[in-house]
């Protein structure tokens, strides 16, 4: 389905420097020739895409996906982010029941690879993870959860994010940033 069907087809708006210029040619159709400072109606950006076989269709369409899709693989990974801060948290990933139990209780469960088996963040640690926000990308294969992370830290080794080990690119040196939130010997006991 092409945009115009949610769209007036001789509605004309602003310029869209995108569709109006074109720098350099490519051999396939060219846009259509557009007055300074207007945007071409649908129809014209129809019959443009026309040219192209229908590639342009799926660009133009929108999406139809309601959530992610389980079915391209079992697990999809799931980024963990503050939702107060913008800090990226963790990586994890979600099966069909995580997600389902996610949902429903308002607080992140992950399936744990290592283990085989559905984890509820902060079972053993009391570091849960509030849903806040979801979000899922353009292939439906991979989620944003926005999270108020309860306990300060998201990381089993104590740290607020998984991600408290910055790499120089020019030296590969190491440095740890962050500190502490837990001794996670104290909490996990092993």
């Amino acid at each position: 389905m092409l945009i115009h069907a949610s769209i007036d087809r001789d509605l004309v708006g602003t310029s869209s420097p995108a569709i109006n210029s074109r720098s350099e040619d490519t051999g396939g159709p060219k846009p259509p020739p557009v007055a300074p400072n207007t945007f071409p109606s649908v129809r014209v950006i129809d019959q443009w895409a026309l040219s192209f076989g229908g590639l342009v269709e799926d660009c133009m369409a929108e999406s139809t996906q309601n959530g992610p899709d389980f079915s391209k693989s079992e697990l999809l990974p799931v980024i963990a982010q503050d939702d107060a801060t913008g800090e990226v948290l963790m990586l994890a990933y979600m099966n069909q029941t995580a997600w389902d139990e996610t949902l429903k209780t308002g607080r992140v469960c992950y399936y744990s690879r290592s283990r085989q088996k559905l984890w509820r963040k902060g079972e053993e640690s009391g570091n849960v993870q509030e849903v806040k926000s979801i979000f899922f990308d353009c292939d439906a294969d991979t989620l944003l959860i926005r999270v108020n992370q309860i306990g300060g830290a998201a990381c089993h080794e104590g740290y607020k994010s998984c991600f408290f080990r910055k790499i120089d690119p020019k030296t590969g040196g190491v440095q740890v940033i962050g500190d502490r939130v837990f001794d996670p010997k104290a909490v996990y006991k092993k």
